[in-house]
């Protein structure tokens, strides 16, 4: 007889095995798990501090109060300064043409390439006062006149009598105006920019209780049916002569004289004559020219001291 089987029933084993199967699948899946949990744990936590370290290299202070009320102080810069651009209402040794002013005039531009301080087309501030022209001579030894509404350019400005016989439009803060002649100067303390007015013209501006007012004022080329007229200095000759140009509409810029080989340049005087020291050019033909370049040229002037000598010519209106 068969000895009795020491293998367990087919059926009850199979029974176990399953139970302990599924533990150990349930077993790794959670391992599993748990794993992949904690890298993509680490590698969120990992991503989130580089970016918020990126964000902090390239964060720049804020100009707004921070929490504790405090607005950050910015540091200085490190960068020089920018030359400060010449200003039209700032008198200065040199004024800029143009506004420059007001208070200076600045240099000059293509429309007036001849242009001294002051320049055509630009407005200039400063302040006006007033003094007794008497007889309305002056600095620029245009002589006696009846016309009154004259005026004394600062030094600065006057400009070695440059600015003698220029027209100029003054205008007060009010809106009252007077337009003048430069026939004088006016030395220190007047400063870059400051015009000297006789009495009559000053009183179309304010009272002359003020003294002093602030004022802008312009180059003007006014409308005249007057030409130009030419003197000879007393003791004038053909060896020596100093020579004056009257009545032209547009400041002065040169006045040359005829010589065998061309026009020669003369020098200009604070009092306004040009001189030819060794008599060259003297009664022969003149050329003058204009702040605007444009040039005149005149025939058959003889030398007659202190003769006022009309002329044909006059400068174009600007």
């Amino acid at each position: 007889m068969a000895s009795p089987s020491h293998r367990r029933p087919r059926g009850k084993r199979r029974g176990l095995l399953a139970p302990a199967v599924a533990v150990a699948a349930v077993g790794l899946l959670i391992s599993l798990v748990v794993a992949l949990t904690h890298d993509g744990g680490s590698d969120t936590v990992r991503a989130t501090a580089t970016s918020a370290a990126g964000a902090d290299t390239t964060a720049r202070p804020s100009a707004s109060p921070t929490a504790t009320g405090r607005t950050p102080k910015a540091r200085p810069s490190t960068a020089s300064p920018a030359a400060p651009k010449p200003s039209a209402t700032t008198p200065s040794a040199r004024p800029s043409r143009g506004s420059t002013p007001a208070t200076a005039p600045r240099p000059a531009s293509g429309g007036a390439p001849l242009a001294g301080r002051i320049e055509p087309g630009t407005a200039y501030s400063g302040v006006a006062t007033h003094y007794d022209a008497g007889d309305g001579d002056g600095a620029c030894l245009y002589g006696p006149s009846p016309d009154l509404m004259i005026a004394a350019m600062n030094t600065a400005d006057y400009e070695t009598s440059r600015a003698c016989g220029a027209y100029v439009l003054v205008r007060a803060a009010g809106g009252a105006s007077v337009t003048v002649r430069i026939t004088n100067e006016c030395p220190a303390p007047c400063a870059p920019g400051q015009l000297d007015l006789s009495r009559e013209a000053f009183a179309k501006l304010a009272g002359l209780s003020a003294g002093r007012i602030p004022v802008t004022w312009s180059l003007l080329s006014p409308g005249t049916s007057d030409t130009v007229s030419i003197r000879y200095k007393t003791g004038s000759s053909s060896h020596w002569c100093g020579i004056q140009a009257i009545g032209h509409r547009n400041p002065l810029a040169r006045l040359e004289v005829a010589t065998g080989s061309g026009w020669q340049r003369l020098t200009r005087t604070e009092y306004n004559y040009f001189l030819s020291p060794d008599g060259t050019g003297c009664g022969g033909a003149l050329r003058l020219t204009d702040v605007y370049g444009e040039r005149l040229t005149v025939d058959g002037i003889a030398v007659r001291p202190d003769v006022v000598q009309p002329t044909r010519v006059q400068f174009a209106r600007h």
